[in-house]
């Protein structure tokens, strides 16, 4: 996992290279013309699809992790290396942190050199990322667009993965090794995601058809969404200003129609000293978002930049954390 995480950091996710998510992607795809075919325009049968799509996807995901992990784990010679290395590879493709930093940095740097009124290039930059309607955004409301996917997409992309991976190494560590490991739960989360980003919209047969992914998301994110707002302010601010920033951040995104996404917005305004938040358009509806850290500055590169590096700063403290306990786990059943 440690190594797995380094190969994040260092080439996150090159063209050249099949991703899981992308073949995660094309099997949603297909599926759901089947089941719309199927279902036509009833909304039980759609949400009985929805269900059918979300069950084989995320269960497929984690059998095809959990034989990758029989492989690396039980067998020998050359089998075994290459399916290892297959392992961390997998494992590297369920985390998003050098993708999400790369996007962030090109839409500031687009900002940076536009041409005076021209911010057509941010724009495009920036809707490759967010699902917002980025077609007539001012400098000021990609800027805070930028700092919100980054502060949000860090649980979604990074920790959330992460977690999962975390819970399956944990389980090893007690000695269950017959159990789905780090790259099977991975994997399965990153399907949810996934079904979530592409059907997880309330309009026309996507409002049934993709309920089941959308509240598995929702679930699954739920528990590493809070351990972000518990632990961001670890590597952030002085120790006793700890409580304050957590109930601020639990009292401002419980507002938010997410479960999750509020809330890890919120903890980095706090902690990034940036204020997220207000009012947001989706192809023909606008959206009111609560205002997060109204007392803070508006975003700007130098807070975006702020939000990447305490996320770089958490991610390995989670990873030195979880690799303490489980050496602890493993010493003690020895």
């Amino acid at each position: 996992m440690i190594a797995a995480a380094g190969l994040d950091r260092l080439v996150g996710d090159p063209l050249w290279s099949p991703h899981p998510v992308v073949w995660m992607g094309r099997c949603i795809s297909t599926l759901r013309r089947s089941v719309e075919h199927w279902s036509g325009e009833h909304p039980q049968w759609l949400r009985l699809g929805g269900l059918a799509i979300t069950l084989v996807l995320t269960l497929g995901s984690a059998s095809i992790g959990w034989l990758i992990e029989r492989i690396a784990l039980q067998t020998h010679g050359m089998l075994q290396s290459i399916a290892m290395l297959a392992l961390v590879a997998g494992l590297a493709s369920a985390l998003a942190a050098k993708s999400l930093e790369q996007s962030v940095l090109n839409v500031i740097s687009a900002l940076a050199s536009a041409e005076e009124g021209d911010l057509s290039t941010a724009r495009q930059k920036l809707s490759w990322i967010v699902g917002r309607d980025t077609t007539s955004l001012s400098r000021d409301e990609i800027l805070r667009a930028t700092a919100e996917t980054a502060s949000e997409n860090a649980v979604d992309g990074l920790f959330a993965p992460l977690f999962w991976m975390l819970v399956g190494a944990t389980i090893w560590s007690l000695g269950l090794t017959n159990a789905p490991g780090p790259l099977a739960l991975a994997w399965g989360f990153k399907a949810a995601s996934t079904l979530d980003s592409m059907l997880g919209y309330r309009r026309g047969k996507l409002r049934w058809l993709g309920t089941a992914g959308a509240r598995l998301d929702d679930l699954l994110t739920w528990l590493p969404c809070r351990l972000v707002m518990l632990s961001l302010p670890m590597v952030s601010k002085p120790l006793r200003q700890w409580p304050a920033l957590v109930r601020s951040a639990e009292s401002e995104g419980r507002h938010d129609a997410s479960p999750n996404a509020g809330r890890s917005e919120a903890i980095y305004a706090h902690c990034a000293g940036v204020q997220l938040g207000g009012t947001n358009r989706y192809r023909d509806r606008w959206v009111d978002k609560p205002v997060l850290g109204a007392d803070q500055p508006k975003a700007d590169p130098k807070g975006i930049n702020r939000i990447l590096e305490l996320t770089q700063r958490l991610e390995l403290l989670w990873i030195l954390i979880t690799a303490l306990l489980s050496w602890s786990l493993q010493a003690g059943l020895q």
